[in-house]
């Protein structure tokens, strides 16, 4: 019996440290329920914004808004074709972007209330948010064919003449003169070219503001005209930058209009503009032809000229017919001379996704990329009916604004042309480089303050995603067919 218990103890004791020492398996053995760790928390690198966007779509579902994805600047690599932004290569400093400032204009932005109409010149004029910055404007020495009806400052009855412009008056102007104060007052700084599209009726060679020539014996007392015209608007507080001779010289059946040759406008400047501009003490650039690109001859043809050269500040285009090259034809024969892009329309039956794309490709980017040192729309509004115009003037002219009503405006394509390049591109910006080829038309600046500026044309039929670089490190972004983006970062 007492055999029988102390073997059962010892069988207790045996099991108990069988047990223990599958308890303590060593790290080799299986575990079956092993003990959850959570992994540390990583988070994912933090992406700030670079690159500030602001787009158009030719289908105007999107009009110059501000978009809110993230560009951020890296070195992933990819295989989107690339536009790639250089601020060490500098081309020619801009003078600005904007529009022409019609008596038309003026009439009809005047029948908006009190309000509105305040709102609207800061909207084009001003600095603020909303705002896009114009800062260069082009208005006539008397009428154009976008006043209610021709008109210069020396009008005088058939038979009469006024050697001494002692019946010169701005009167007729009045309503212009007042809004350019109102402009100034926004914007000091903005640069104002003045352009006549006739001389008086009693200087020319036809009874007629429309056609016709200046003659030969009228030539000193019409740039005494011009003259007289810089400081009497320099009185009201009007500084004018520069002058053409002739708004489109080449192109009398308009009214009011007058012809004026390469030759005759060459002798004009050297014999009698250039010298009377002189002994005024006036430092008022002539810019020579203001004209279309097809015929870049003409203004050659006045640099040609050793006399008239030294009184040229340069020359002023259109597009109304040639190509946009003829900036870069005419600054390559004489690089010391600046171009100019001074006026192209969009009209009352084009459409808004053609001409976006058309005018920002040559209007905005071709004439920067060939050394423009500026780029104008026509006319700045008019109302639902295009106008006011003169008898023969342009019935077809859409401005960048159109007045509905004494409460209402609509934004046109001209607005958005014109408003990609002026809000983010000011005065004493310098073009540079930016490899530009295919569909995707581009042009870049630097700011005075530093910013870069990259505006891009998706010039093709579908959407194109590419990286736009810059030292050393690119973004990926893309545009709709048709589009337009303005790209900015510091």
């Amino acid at each position: 019996m007492k055999l029988n218990i102390k073997n059962t103890i010892k069988a207790f004791f045996f099991m108990t440290a069988v047990l223990a020492q599958v308890k303590c398996s060593s790290s080799n053995d299986v575990v079956e329920n092993p003990p959850v760790v959570n992994p540390p928390v990583v988070n994912p690198p933090v992406t700030t914004n670079d690159v500030d966007f602001w787009l158009t779509k030719g289908d105007q579902s999107v009009l110059l808004a501000k978009q809110s994805g993230i560009l951020g600047f890296g070195t992933t690599v990819n295989a989107y074709s690339t536009i790639e932004v250089k601020d060490s290569q500098k081309y020619q400093t801009v003078d600005g972007f904007g529009y022409t400032l019609t008596g038309g204009s003026v009439d009809v932005i005047n029948q908006l209330n009190p309000t509105r109409r305040t709102a609207l010149l800061q909207e084009l004029f001003g600095s603020a948010e909303n705002a896009i910055g114009v800062s260069y404007i082009r208005i006539s020495i008397g009428a154009s064919d976008l006043n209610a009806e021709p008109f210069t400052y020396n009008d005088l009855a058939t038979g009469e003449t006024d050697l001494n412009l002692a019946k010169f008056s701005l009167q007729k102007d009045k309503n212009l003169i007042a809004m350019l104060k109102e402009i100034l007052a926004i914007n000091p700084k903005i640069l104002i070219l003045a352009t006549p599209w006739s001389a008086p009726i009693w200087m020319k060679d036809v009874n007629s503001f429309k056609g016709g020539k200046l003659k030969t014996e009228y030539y000193d007392v019409y740039a005494k005209y011009f003259v007289k015209y810089i400081q009497q608007m320099k009185a009201e507080g009007i500084t004018i930058d520069a002058v053409t001779p002739q708004n489109e010289p080449l192109h009398d059946g308009n009214n009011p209009s007058m012809y004026m040759s390469a030759v005759d406008q060459g002798n004009f400047i050297k014999n009698n503009l250039g010298p009377a501009f002189k002994a005024a003490s006036l430092n008022v650039k002539i810019i020579a032809y203001d004209h279309n690109c097809d015929n870049p001859n003409y203004p050659k043809t006045i640099l040609a000229d050793a006399d008239a050269f030294p009184y040229v500040d340069g020359s002023a285009f259109h597009l109304y017919a040639g190509d946009i090259s003829a900036l870069l034809n005419v600054y390559n024969s004489y690089p010391t001379k600046n171009v100019y892009f001074t006026e192209q329309w969009t009209s009352s039956e084009g459409q808004f996704a053609g001409d976006l794309k058309w005018h920002l490709r040559n209007v905005i980017i071709g004439s920067m990329r060939n050394y423009s040192k500026n780029a104008l729309e026509w006319n700045v509004a008019n109302n639902s009916s295009f106008g006011p115009h003169t008898d023969g003037g342009c019935t077809m002219c859409k401005g960048a604004i159109t007045i509905t009503s004494g409460d209402a405006y609509q934004r046109n394509v001209a607005y958005y042309i014109i408003a990609h390049a002026s809000k983010f591109v000011p005065m004493g910006s310098v073009r540079i480089e930016s490899n530009s080829g295919g569909n995707l038309q581009n042009v870049a600046f630097v700011t005075p303050s530093g910013t870069k500026v990259l505006i891009v044309e998706n010039d093709g039929t579908a959407t194109e995603t590419f990286n736009i670089k810059f030292n050393g490190k690119w973004v990926a972004t893309s545009l709709e067919a048709g589009s337009v983006g303005t790209y900015t970062w510091k």
